[in-house]
Parts: C-alpha cells; sequence; structure tokens
C-alpha cells in the first residue's frame, strides 16, 4: 500500500457525487469506518478522558494540533520518546491539524509573507516560523498518520479580493507542502480547500488541488460564524468537485445537525471541540437536543440523560447526581459528561453509517430532526 487506502463501501441513493456514503479508510494504525467524527486532543490529550476512555466511546481516530505541540513539549522531543502514538499512548490513527487555523485565531500574534507564518508563542512570548515544509516536518516527527497542509483561512469581514490573494497563498503552500511531504504505506497527506463564502473561489481551490494530487481533500474556513445555511450551501457547491474516490474532510465541525447535514452532502470525517468544550462547561447532547445540566429542573430526576445511550454517565448516574457535580464544580462531572458527550457523536456516526448501508438515510435524517425538534421531556415520569 502507497500512502493511504480508502475504500467506498455504499452510497446512498443513486449515484451522485454529492450523496451520503460509508467507506473505510486504512492508516499505517488501523482503519477506521467513515462517516468519522474525531475527537479533539490539542495537545495531545482528549481533555478529561483517558485514551482508553476515548476508545470505548467508539472513536477510530482523534486529532492532535501542530501549533501546540510544537510550542510545547515540542515535536522533536515527542519524536525522541517513540512519536506522538507512544507518547499520549492512542494506538489508533492521528490526525494532525497543520496550525493554519492559528494562522487565523491567533493573527494578533502572527506576521505572514510568502514564505509562511511568524508566531509568537502565547505562552511565552517567544517567536517561532511556521513554513510550509516546517509544518510537514513537524506532522512527520510526530508520526501523524494524515497530515494536513499549511493553510490560511480568512476571516468572515473579508472582501473577495483579499479571500482570493488568500486562497492562491494556501494554493501555493499546498504544493510546497506536497514537495516535502515523505510518501509511505499508510501515512496521507490532504488537501485543503479555501475560498471563504465564494463557490467560485472554492472551485479554483478545489481545481488547484486535484491538480496537485492529495490522498484525501479537506473543505475548511467554515464553522467560523458563517451560520449552517451558509455552510451547507458552500458544501454543495463544493464537494461533487473533488475526487470521488478520495475522503473528504469537513475541518472543525461541529454541532449535530451539521454533522448530519455534512454527511447528507457526502462529507467523510469530522472534528470539533464542541462535545468536549460542552462537557466541561455542564451541556450535554441528547437524542432530544442539548441539556445544561445546571438547570434546577434536574435536581431531582432520577432519569439518566439519555435512556437510549449506554455511557458510563447513563448506565450509572442520574440527571440529578450529575446536576449535583456541576454544581458542586466535582471533576467527575467534566468527566462523565464528556464521556457521554463523545459516546453520543460516535452513536451518531455510527447510526447514519447504518441507515446508509440499509438505504434509509433520508429516512434517519427525518427522524433525527423530528427528535431534536421534540426536544427534552421536562416531566419526570
Amino acid at each position: 500500500m502507497t500512502g493511504l487506502s480508502f475504500e467506498i463501501l455504499k452510497t446512498q441513493g443513486p449515484k451522485n457525487p454529492g450523496q451520503a456514503r460509508t467507506g473505510s479508510l486504512l492508516t499505517a494504525h488501523g482503519a477506521f469506518d467513515t462517516p468519522a467524527f474525531m475527537p479533539v486532543g490539542t495537545a495531545a490529550t482528549v481533555k478529561a478522558m483517558t485514551p482508553k476512555a476515548v476508545a470505548e466511546t467508539g472513536a477510530g481516530c482523534i486529532l492532535a494540533n501542530t501549533y501546540h505541540l510544537m510550542l510545547r513539549p515540542g515535536p522533536e522531543r515527542i519524536e525522541r520518546l517513540g512519536g506522538l502514538h507512544k507518547f499520549m499512548n492512542w494506538q489508533g490513527p492521528i490526525l494532525t491539524d497543520s496550525g493554519g487555523y492559528q494562522v487565523w485565531s491567533l493573527a494578533d500574534l502572527r506576521k505572514m509573507d510568502e514564505n509562511g507564518v511568524e508566531f509568537r508563542s502565547h505562552l511565552d512570548g517567544t517567536v517561532h516560523h511556521l513554513s510550509p515544509e516546517r509544518a510537514i516536518e513537524i506532522q512527520h516527527l510526530l508520526g501523524a498518520d494524515i497530515t494536513m497542509v499549511l493553510d490560511e483561512c480568512t476571516s468572515l469581514e473579508a472582501g473577495k479580493d483579499e479571500v482570493a490573494r488568500s486562497m492562491l497563498l494556501s494554493m501555493r503552500w499546498a504544493e510546497r507542502c506536497k514537495q516535502a511531504f515523505q510518501e509511505r504505506d499508510g501515512y496521507g497527506l490532504f488537501g485543503i480547500v479555501q475560498g471563504g463564502l465564494h463557490k467560485d473561489l472554492r472551485a479554483q481551490s478545489a481545481e488547484a488541488l486535484k491538480n496537485i494530487g492529495f490522498d484525501g481533500y479537506a473543505i475548511g474556513g467554515l464553522s467560523v460564524g458563517e451560520g449552517q445555511e451558509e455552510m451547507f450551501r458552500i458544501l454543495d457547491g463544493v464537494t461533487h468537485l473533488l475526487p470521488q474516490d478520495r475522503p473528504r474532510y469537513l475541518m472543525g465541525v461541529g454541532k449535530p445537525a451539521d454533522l448530519v447535514g455534512g454527511v447528507k452532502r457526502g462529507i467523510d470525517m469530522f472534528d470539533c471541540v464542541l462535545p468536549t468544550r460542552s462537557g466541561r462547561t455542564d451541556q450535554a447532547f441528547t437524542r432530544r437536543g442539548q441539556l445544561n445540566m445546571r438547570n434546577a429542573r434536574h435536581k431531582d430526576d432520577p432519569r439518566p440523560l439519555d435512556d437510549a445511550c449506554n455511557c458510563p454517565a447513563c448506565t450509572g448516574h442520574s440527571r440529578a447526581y450529575l446536576h449535583h457535580l456541576v454544581m458542586a464544580k466535582e471533576i467527575l462531572g467534566a468527566m462523565l459528561l464528556t464521556w457521554h458527550n463523545l459516546h453520543y457523536y460516535q452513536d451518531l456516526m455510527a447510526d447514519m453509517r447504518h441507515a446508509i448501508n440499509e438505504g434509509v438515510f433520508d429516512a434517519f435524517e427525518a427522524a433525527f430532526h423530528a427528535d431534536q425538534d421534540a426536544g427534552d421531556i421536562e416531566e419526570i415520569s
């Protein structure tokens, strides 16, 4: 095997490049089923979770971040200690974000030119330079199964001329990343489609990436405040332009309804901090919508968060107990809610894979929205 091996198993409905589909992506550290949600382990840890617990939720691949690991503890140190998989004791595939998102989110701490990005560390103010070649080198040192090209994400306020300039810069960086990447069995490089909310720029970006050639194709620069309708509009205009035999990755997305809408439009991979961050801020995702566990209505409720969930929070603890934990600011509350949220997300992905394989995704989508719209039942039965 050279690079990654991606097999499409089933496509929903008639053959259509924008249709929901299931597949399997084989890497050096094993295969995982798609559509897949990747928990975010930014600093070589999925917050409030052990690696074993993350695996028990059903996650097949996780994400770590080049920028943060570059600053602390450093990629050379991780490489000396046996690579990222050994360092964090995660045996499955790892995708590493290149640091491109921080180019956008930490704009006040960086300078950028054709050669790359100069960061001032948010930790201690030290200066670091991240070029396309260095981004690839860092991810190689980490031992990432899936490496991402370095790119720039523009803000929603940027005009079309600025978005076009940025997209073309990202495409030049993508070509340099491809040249710097060391091809080997089980390891792959993904390009990233940019172009803001402009379909013509997105199409131009997709064409440029296809001409370079990548193991997979990501769609970046979304979920930055544009709203779900705009995000879906861009996906409708982009997904069918990407190679049908390669995985498609929607970066930084999102809420459960975003995942369903993304899968419907042919997306294979997702990541987002939402389930873990929400778990640490007393929020729980369920089949009947989102719950705020600080709400007083839970304090006498003996029911589980979600009676269809078999995670440790739902099988071992009541809403009343979880409410007590979050009000008392006990660490266990954040742990249990994070575990539940990640378990719910993995259940959602598994349910979608099953629905696609059975040819009933449309019915699944309708039932999903009906349950979400019905909301949680407040009365204790």
